[in-house]
């Protein structure tokens, strides 16, 4: 005979499960997902999800090693970024970030320690990506000669009422990375500066040639030292007359088979002439015969 004991326990402590979730599920808060930083030209954003139900996020920030910090902007909040550019001041640190999950603003919780993750450290000089920059060019008079004007990309980041270039942050440590290649062609070239005013020389007279430029920076690791490549754009080609586009013997060529196309054109005109003549002649030597008295 089966022991009713058995059902009745397993009811019981069934029930006590369930009263310890329903008991606890206020103060459950989902930790946040895909914590990450998104930085561009020192404008650094922390991103995470999901977007929150009942419950809010909390960031909390330092450099690493110091007194943990909060933006009063991204506590408790209901969104999912935090904008930390005017936080982290000290370019060259390396700072840490935590998402925290928290309950809604006046509501309180048992909880002694909120639910949380980490980001990764981020360095802004070593981690943000350097965006594309945009350029000018000049020929030369002899046309022979390009130069690129490269502009230094803004940054969010003021200094005396001014905005800062990453030329400022970087200094001697920011290079300008240059592909360019004859219009048309599938060959490229490349060259490096260290200066925003990049010159290249010895370029086919008259030539139309297309360039990208990309900020460098040497001090960082490999995967990060190259900065956005920016749109191709070309230089203007120099209309050239027939003479200068074609080397002579090409023109020349060209020339005398005009001429012996024309010749046969003339000949055949002439030739179907003279059987048209023909032709007509007998035509009316026929009619005559015909009109002829007997």
């Amino acid at each position: 005979m089966m022991d009713v004991r058995t059902p009745v326990h397993f009811g019981v402590s069934l029930l006590s499960v369930l009263f310890t979730i329903g008991a606890s599920g206020e103060d459950y808060f989902p930790e946040a997902q895909n914590v990450k930083w998104v930085s561009n030209n020192f404008k650094t954003i922390l991103t995470w999800g999901p977007e929150p139900t009942n419950y809010t996020y909390t960031v909390e920030f330092s450099e690493v090693g110091k007194d943990r910090q909060r933006k009063p902007y991204c506590i408790r909040s209901s969104g999912t970024e935090c904008d930390l550019t005017n936080e982290l001041r000290n370019l060259e640190e390396t700072y840490s970030a935590d998402v925290l999950s928290e309950p809604l603003p006046g509501v309180n919780s048992d909880l002694v320690e909120f639910p949380y993750t980490r980001a990764e450290r981020f360095c802004p000089y070593k981690d943000t990506q350097i965006g594309a920059p945009s350029f000018n060019i000049k020929q030369s008079e002899d046309k022979t000669k390009m130069t690129l004007h490269i502009q230094n990309p803004l940054t969010p980041i003021y200094k005396d009422d001014q905005l800062v270039t990453i030329r400022d942050i970087f200094k001697n440590d920011l290079k300008y990375n240059v592909i360019y290649n004859k219009a048309g062609s599938t060959g490229k070239k490349e060259t490096m500066s260290d200066l925003r005013d990049v010159e290249l020389n010895n370029l086919d007279k008259g030539e139309s040639y297309c360039f990208m430029v990309a900020a460098y920076i040497p001090s960082r690791s490999v995967e990060k030292r190259l900065g956005d490549w920016s749109k191709p754009q070309c230089s203007p080609r120099e209309s050239k007359t027939i003479f200068e586009e074609f080397p002579f013997g090409v023109i020349a060529g060209a020339i005398a088979i005009m001429l012996a196309m024309l010749i046969i054109l003339i000949t055949l005109t002439v030739v179907c002439c003279k059987h048209f003549c023909c032709i007509k002649k007998e035509t009316v030597d026929k009619e005559n015969l015909q009109l002829s008295p007997v």
